[in-house]
């Protein structure tokens, strides 16, 4: 029987090293400014521009106090600008700039050229189903973290 611990234990180097081939690879295309937890922030502005801060710390996991540090960071390099809400001027919504566009751009290549790496050493077949155990895993623990 596999214990928990060292599912833990492989989710964790897995997303190192998965964090670590993202930055090598945006380094080769002249992204040498970045950290791990930059990425995930990007990548979900990627998707969802025009987020709070709330909403972007929410799905990255990370609290208001690193978020703010990491928001001024990126706007600093270039990445992100903050706008006033319209509904509420308290709240301020972030937009990537031109340069955060183009990082946008390069950061789906990098990343489907990683998945297509993977898909060519594991097959289509077994990908498709990690990405469905994955998943309903986090699904499951997202829900048990409610309670």
């Amino acid at each position: 029987m596999l214990h928990i611990s060292l599912i833990t234990s492989l989710f964790k180097k897995n997303q190192r090293l998965y964090t670590l081939a993202l930055l090598n690879s945006l380094e080769d295309r002249g992204y040498t400014d970045l950290r791990p937890s930059f990425i995930e922030i990007m990548s979900y502005l990627s998707e969802f521009e025009g987020a709070s801060i709330k909403e972007i710390g929410t799905s990255c996991g990370l609290k208001k106090q690193t978020m703010t540090t990491h928001m001024n960071e990126l706007e600093k390099r270039g990445y992100i600008t903050r706008k006033i809400g319209a509904k509420d001027r308290r709240e301020q919504k972030i937009y990537l700039t031109h340069y955060g566009q183009s990082f946008k751009i390069i950061l789906q290549e990098v990343i489907e050229n990683l998945e297509q790496q993977l898909t060519e050493s594991l097959g289509s077949v077994e990908v498709e189903r990690l990405y469905h155990v994955l998943e309903k895993l986090h699904s499951q623990l997202k829900e048990k973290a409610k309670n």
